[in-house]
């Protein structure tokens, strides 16, 4: 990632890298909501089960290689390569950090 990314966008991504669930699970807040393939997971238990089954169904890369600002939200589109269906891929990740952590995420096409 050569993109100057926020703490907590950096650290999600890095743990994303090397599929650690509760790695990821502590760039959020403990009310985080993280909307995904139109489910909703709530609070840092929720999102770490999120990633472990997610890990463990695909493997994949992500890239992250714009970054955005659309007002409250810090915006990450991301390349994704893997063994999933439609890769590789582009995603964008609509974050609302509060504090030194994610209190949202919403990835979408």
């Amino acid at each position: 990632m050569d993109m100057q990314l926020p703490k907590a966008i950096s650290a999600y991504f890095q743990a994303d890298q090397n599929t650690d669930a509760t790695a990821i699970a502590e760039c959020f807040s403990d009310d985080a909501v993280v909307t995904d393939e139109q489910n909703v997971y709530r609070g840092r238990d929720a999102i770490r089960r999120w990633k472990d089954e997610s890990s463990a169904k695909f493997s994949y890369t992500v890239e992250p290689f714009a970054i955005a600002d659309d007002g409250h939200r810090t915006v990450v589109t991301s390349h994704l390569v893997g063994d999933f269906p439609g890769s590789p891929i582009d995603l964008r990740y609509f974050f609302v950090l509060k504090g030194d952590k994610i209190a949202e995420l919403e990835i979408i096409l």
